[in-house]
């Protein structure tokens, strides 16, 4: 499997994300639904802090990635949904913690009013790419 990131000059600048990610011969694509800030007993994570739920979701994701034997390298793209879009620098903060940020996953980033419980204040989805 060959993964290569891809920023045209073309293109606006980034900032920690690829706009292409272009993969060729992976054996599998796996897709890991909207993850939220609720652990594995079904307790919200970090009630009205962005910070600590963001870093419940990343671990979520880390846990299901890994259940596909992969990790955050393989990720080749994340869709953020958001209660409050002017706080993705704090999401930053964590998911740099987690990607390679010298080849970040292509992103998209959403304003929500509302997500499926009033005290989460994010949601994250991936896709990954193996062998």
């Amino acid at each position: 499997m060959q993964k290569k990131f891809i920023n045209p000059e073309a293109m606006p600048a980034t900032f920690g994300y690829s706009h292409v990610v272009d993969v060729s011969n992976a054996r599998r694509t796996i897709y890991v639904s909207g993850q939220v800030a609720i652990n594995a007993e079904g307790n919200i994570v970090g009630m009205g802090d962005l910070a600590l739920q963001t870093k419940q979701v990343f671990e979520n994701i880390r846990i299901a990635l890994e259940a596909s034997e992969l990790n955050f390298h393989d990720v080749v793209k994340l869709t953020f949904f958001l209660t409050d879009i002017s706080q993705m620098p704090v999401v930053r903060d964590i998911r740099d913690q987690y990607i390679d940020t010298m080849n970040p996953p292509a992103s998209s980033a959403v304003e929500v009013r509302k997500l499926i419980k009033d005290e989460l204040l994010i949601e994250v989805e991936a896709i990954a790419v193996g062998n």
